[in-house]
């Protein structure tokens, strides 16, 4: 027990000047309307995929050359499309599907089932143009590759498209089953003190 100036502070709830508040003096319960289970899963998957893309995106290149690095938006993406070769559909490709995967496993790990859609999107966005972005700043220091801007960019459209079209349905389709996560047990309500007897004198 803790006597303080204007109350006193117990295990149970706290007493001010004479009036209980009902409350306990802990700290709020955890957040309710996430799934440990999706959590989890999601953490796993999220935690593979990313070790999968440094070892793919960060493991040098031997090549001959190298364009310089771009800093103009779409410009290294209308080069490769006007070049109109396998290798450049290709490489558009792997830059919009690398980090696709985490428009679903951000959310995935997250273990929300009843999340807003554009909340959740922003949120996975954000997260997602940072790791591309630290991501593209790691790729300098490596033999064959240079910084692109468009590189972040794809990466941001392909996380955006893999959320947009898999994340609202799959949550729909979790609710409409009746899932729902488990959520913590109210605490329960402390009885006030026992009101202290007089003095005798």
């Amino acid at each position: 027990m803790q006597r303080g100036g204007t109350g006193v502070r117990t295990g149970e709830g706290q007493l001010r000047q004479g009036q209980w508040t009902g409350a306990p003096a802990t700290s709020a319960p955890p957040t309710a309307g996430a799934s440990p289970l999706l959590r989890t899963a999601g953490l796993l998957l999220l935690a593979a995929h990313l070790v999968l893309v440094g070892w793919y995106a960060l493991r040098p290149v031997p090549v001959d050359w190298v364009y310089d690095a771009n800093l103009r938006p779409f410009s290294s993406i209308h080069r490769d499309l006007a070049a109109g070769t396998a290798e450049g559909y290709r490489q558009i490709a792997v830059r919009l599907l690398m980090l696709a995967p985490l428009g679903v496993l951000l959310p995935l790990a997250g273990g929300r089932v009843a999340a807003r859609w554009l909340p959740s999107l922003l949120r996975t966005a954000g997260t997602a143009a940072l790791l591309g972005t630290g991501l593209a700043f790691l790729q300098t220091g490596i033999a064959g590759h240079v910084l692109d801007v468009d590189d972040v960019l794809l990466n941001l459209i392909g996380v955006i498209l893999a959320h947009v079209a898999v994340v609202p349905g799959a949550r729909a389709l979790l609710r409409r089953h009746g899932y729902r996560p488990t959520s913590p047990a109210p605490p329960p309500q402390p009885r006030p003190p026992a009101p202290r007897a007089p003095p005798t004198t």
